[in-house]
């Protein structure tokens, strides 16, 4: 990973990634929520609409991203290259299942970053190989969001961080009563969804989250 990339700095220093995913959030309702999850203090944040069309996520985004900018928060595209490519966002992410890392890069462009979902110790391990700029690690428990997904535990936490050196985000079913036993576990950076989304009140909940992770 360049140091030249201006996202760099930001992404090594983010502890807490939201991800303003179009299940829990109603299109109309994605400018304010952008706006109180940058509010909060998200240090990174994936637009994630599964159900929408190519031309719907890349309008959404384009509203993001001006108020992303504004707030210094890194805008992440999850699976759609040429959508982050066309708006100019600072991040792109894929899952195992998707593009390699290498593929993303040829589209997006060296100043974007590359994330890369995992959900083994190997595929950890697999994806720095790769060269991706960061991994997400899970789903660490069962999560409606992917409710496909066998969940990993938090067993295998601190391992790898000790064979990964990139910024490892773990994901998936963390909220706020969980958070002390996963930083326990020896995780640094976390990504909320569902938790952060439905909120009474969003942007305290962020809040709370990060003064319980470990300073970067």
């Amino acid at each position: 990973m360049s140091e030249s990339r201006p996202s760099f700095a930001a992404l090594q220093k983010a502890r807490l990634y939201g991800i303003l995913d179009l299940g829990y959030v109603l299109p109309a309702d994605v400018q304010a929520m952008t706006e109180t999850l940058c509010l909060g203090g998200v240090d990174l944040l994936q637009l994630r609409a599964k159900r929408l069309t190519l031309q719907e996520i890349e309008k959404l985004a384009r509203l993001m991203l001006p108020i992303t900018r504004a707030h210094g928060v890194p805008l992440i595209i999850n699976d759609h290259l040429a959508i982050a490519a066309e708006i100019g966002s600072e991040g792109v992410h894929v899952g195992q299942d998707d593009d390699a890392v290498a593929k993303a890069r040829a589209v997006v462009g060296p100043q974007v970053f590359v994330g890369k979902s995992t959900h083994s110790l190997a595929q950890a391990v697999a994806a720095q190989a790769e060269a991706a700029d960061y991994i997400g690690f899970g789903p660490l428990y069962a999560t409606g969001t992917k409710p496909d997904y066998v969940p990993i535990g938090i067993q295998d936490i601190a391992q790898a961080h000790r064979q990964v050196t990139l910024p490892i985000f773990c994901i998936g079913g963390v909220n706020l009563p969980r958070l002390p036993e996963i930083v326990q576990a020896g995780a640094r950076r976390v990504v909320v969804v569902s938790a952060l989304l439905q909120a009474a009140d969003v942007a305290s909940y962020v809040q709370q989250i990060k003064a319980k992770l470990p300073e970067s």
